[in-house]
């Protein structure tokens, strides 16, 4: 929540909201923006957000039904995992993909050279099942276009027809890796190497120049503080989970990058 109020107040003052890396879509739901822009590289993300602005209740109901006690074990999550990697149908893979993310191993999302799913089972005692989350998702995804673009393309397009002076972007990316051996960006069956951060730091400079407000999340190192100048850098410290123990978290240092 701390974070979340940080990103508030320094989010520029702007009537559209963009979000190249929506992933669980904390920000644009704690907003009033006239409209909002969200998108994903993640194909199987997106399609929750798909499914609930389409099919709405329908798809809480048919979500919810995988959460009962049924399904909670072992053998059930990876029987579904199996069915989840070879379905292709959209509100099915929806269902699933939420099932699996509950219930997977520490919250991981993660796909194999192949782009199956392949997080192992998380054994919890009583996965949660966000009800009332998603029923207000399915208010704030009324005025929502929905895009499953790469960052770069969905921010060149966007620039490409909307006016810019009303448009802050939310770049929330996968973030530069602590260490040599935290870089974990296996998110969508794709890597975001430190070139990518470098990318996306002179796209969003370019956007800034052409009019557009941008706003940018990362660790705070020495690597993505001279990454992101000349923009103003606000940091925040932030606990995380930083083992495969979920109950040891540490304050890490984080930084908001933003041009306005």
């Amino acid at each position: 929540m701390r974070l979340i109020q940080e990103l508030l107040a320094h989010l520029p003052d702007r009537t559209l909201l963009a979000e190249p890396f929506v992933g669980a879509g904390a920000l644009f739901a704690n907003t009033q923006h006239k409209h909002v822009f969200i998108n994903d590289i993640n194909t199987d993300l997106i399609n929750i957000y798909q499914q609930l602005k389409k099919e709405k209740l329908r798809f809480i109901k048919a979500a919810e039904s995988f959460f009962s006690g049924k399904y909670h074990n072992a053998t059930a999550y990876y029987d579904l995992r199996a069915e989840f990697n070879e379905s292709t149908h959209p509100f099915k893979r929806a269902c699933l993909f939420l099932y699996l993310n509950r219930h997977g191993y520490n919250g991981l999302c993660r796909y194999n050279s192949s782009g199956s799913y392949n997080v192992p089972f998380g054994d919890y005692k009583a996965p949660y099942f966000p009800h009332q989350e998603l029923l207000f998702f399915i208010e704030r995804l009324k005025n929502a276009s929905l895009s499953n673009l790469s960052y770069a393309d969905f921010m060149r397009k966007l620039a490409e027809k909307e006016k810019l002076k009303d448009i802050v972007f939310y770049c929330d990316p996968p973030y530069a890796p602590l260490s040599k051996t935290a870089n974990f960006t296996g998110y969508a069956a794709s890597k975001f190497e430190l070139e990518d951060q470098k990318q996306l730091a002179l796209l969003g400079r370019t956007l800034y120049k052409q009019g557009a407000a941008v706003m940018i999340s990362n660790h705070d190192l020495p690597f993505t503080r001279t990454l992101y100048k000349p923009a103003y850098i606000k940091s925040i410290l932030v606990k995380r989970v930083i083992s495969c123990k979920t109950d040891l978290r540490q304050e890490v240092k984080e930084l908001l990058a933003i041009y306005t």
